[in-house]
């Protein structure tokens, strides 16, 4: 049977997520038997904290498995306003926070609710590779920030105030940055505030590596370094990340009322309520024990050292060091030009296609988060495992050659 009708045009030009498309080849060859050393893939390798997966257990024993408000339970919304308090002294009543399935949900639903066709979206470079989709599906267009790697992509004001015109409704801010690890500075967070409330346009905050910092100064909000420019903050998180719980697709939003009523208005109309099991188990990271996740933090610290200590030792690779998340993501354009068994290498993805059917490593090509001179790889696995990674990594550049 084949299909005879036109797709719907916002469809026609849309590419599915670059990041899923590499982690799912890497995870094929893996099982047909390929020795793969998937460095690709977004996600911790820890397991989900016990005390986290008995809660889940518990909600099944108990019945708790019906529709639950669309929104989110109650308690669930009380954890996450108690977790803003304690973090950044950022008050939100329950009807200011919506929990939903995953943070790429809640993103999703934010820009429906906030982006009429036309208004601009500026986002900074590189970015992580949904949100281009997700403003252009929701009929924005993209504004697009390059930031200096020499300067730690850092925002350049003097090209963001360029950027600005009376079509811009929204900033998308991610620090820690997936996939450069980059935070911003307190002072350009401020920077930042100031432009949204000057200018009228909304910051969507993706917050989602807040917990795993490699500095002393704890999570940052920007709507905690400008308290009036609050009304201007849509915040994004989720427990994918702090608790180990990528699969479990728990998100949520926190922002201006009048936002929150109107993501879940239209969640109501799409996916309805989160999974009611996995909001007991977010409730249980939220307010269970912590220990976990100092635990990973160490240990992602610990293997950024080390593939850091890996990338500076070969020839013509440049990398900003990671203050956060669990990403490098090495400048390798110096072998772009050069050779081997025949291939030439002119761009990321053929970087890629390279290092994967020569070397047996994935990572994912720097195109794909709008900077074709990079190449992320995630640390988000066990050491020995990065060691080999890097091992393969150094011995398939040294075998290319210039023309």
């Amino acid at each position: 049977m084949s299909w005879t009708f036109p797709l719907a045009e916002r469809v026609r030009n849309l590419k599915p997520s670059p990041t899923l498309a590499i982690d799912t080849k890497a995870k094929t060859l893996k099982a047909q038997g390929v020795d793969i050393v998937n460095l690709s893939a977004g996600e911790p390798d820890f397991d989900t904290p016990e005390h986290i997966k008995e809660a889940a257990i518990k909600a099944i024993k108990d019945g708790f498995t019906k529709y639950t408000p669309v929104g989110g339970i109650p308690e669930l919304k009380e954890a996450i306003a108690a977790k803003f308090e304690q973090d950044y002294k950022l008050i939100y009543r329950p009807e200011q926070i919506m929990v939903s399935t995953g943070g790429k949900q809640v993103l999703y639903n934010v820009a429906q609710a906030v982006l009429d066709p036309g208004d601009e979206v500026i986002i900074p470079v590189p970015y992580w590779v949904s949100y281009p989709a997700i403003v252009e599906l929701a009929g924005g267009n993209v504004k697009f920030l390059p930031c200096d790697p020499y300067r730690d992509f850092a925002l350049d004001f003097a090209v963001l105030g360029s950027l600005i015109t009376s079509r811009t409704r929204a900033m998308i801010l991610n620090s820690p940055s997936n996939p450069t690890g980059a935070v911003y500075s307190r002072d350009d967070l401020k920077t930042v505030a100031e432009l949204a409330v000057e200018h009228d346009f909304v910051i969507i905050t993706d917050d989602i590596y807040d917990r795993i910092r490699f500095d002393d100064k704890g999570p940052e909000n920007i709507a905690s370094v400008l308290p009036e420019a609050q009304d201007h903050v849509v915040v994004v998180n989720g427990v994918s990340k702090t608790y180990a719980m990528t699969g479990w697709r728990i998100g949520y939003l926190a922002g201006p009322e009048a936002v929150v009523k109107a993501a879940t208005k239209i969640q109501s109309q799409s996916t309805s309520n989160p999974n009611s099991i996995a909001q007991k188990a977010a409730l249980a990271a939220l307010t269970g024990p912590q220990d976990g996740v100092m635990r990973m933090k160490e240990a992602f610290f610990e293997r950024k050292n080390y593939i850091m200590e890996r990338l500076r030792a070969i020839p013509g690779i440049s990398c900003v060091e990671p203050k956060g998340a669990f990403y490098v993501f090495p400048d390798l354009s110096f072998y772009y030009g050069k050779e081997a068994s025949g291939k030439e290498i002119n761009n990321s993805l053929d970087m890629a296609d390279y290092l994967l059917e020569n070397a047996r490593i994935a990572g994912v090509p720097g195109v794909a988060f709008g900077d074709d001179r990079f190449m992320r790889f995630s640390y988000a696995t066990d050491l020995d495992i990065i060691r080999e990674g890097m091992d393969r990594l150094e011995a398939a550049l040294g075998e290319l050659v210039s023309k």
